[in-house]
């Protein structure tokens, strides 16, 4: 199984791109889309392209698994029923400030980038151990 990292950002454009960061079947991918899933989905048409082009030169196909790291624009928009201001108010980041780096008015620092990381880890840990009778 190989794991492929890709970057999932918002264009100047307000459209969406998903990149590979390393080659799949010997190309990078791409995708591209009005929305995170439209270019998550474009991405997969991509997959199935290099994956009949690897087949035809004589290739073996190999098993991926993909990880995404968003911006926060596209964060946000792939995960929409997410509340921004009330993730904001758990990592302890001004909810105001928070919708401007959302919206792209503003951009977010490394530290607000590891602030929403711990506090998406500690959401992730609580939901998986969370069950209904």
């Amino acid at each position: 199984m190989k794991k492929v990292l890709v970057t999932v950002s918002q264009a100047s454009d307000g459209s969406y791109w998903c990149h590979t960061e390393s080659d799949v079947y010997g190309c990078g991918l791409n995708g591209a889309g009005a929305t995170v899933k439209a270019a998550k989905d474009d991405l997969m048409v991509c997959l199935e392209d290099a994956k009949e082009e690897f087949l035809e030169e004589g290739g073996k196909l190999y098993d991926v698994e993909f990880e995404y790291k968003y911006d926060l624009q596209s964060f946000f928009d792939y995960f929409s029923f997410l509340n921004v201001s009330e993730i904001a108010k758990r990592a302890g980041i001004n909810p105001s400030l928070m919708r401007q780096y959302t919206s792209g008015v503003k951009n977010a620092g490394e530290k607000t980038y590891s602030r929403l990381s711990a506090c998406m880890a500690t959401i992730t840990r609580e939901l998986q151990a969370a069950s209904f009778r």
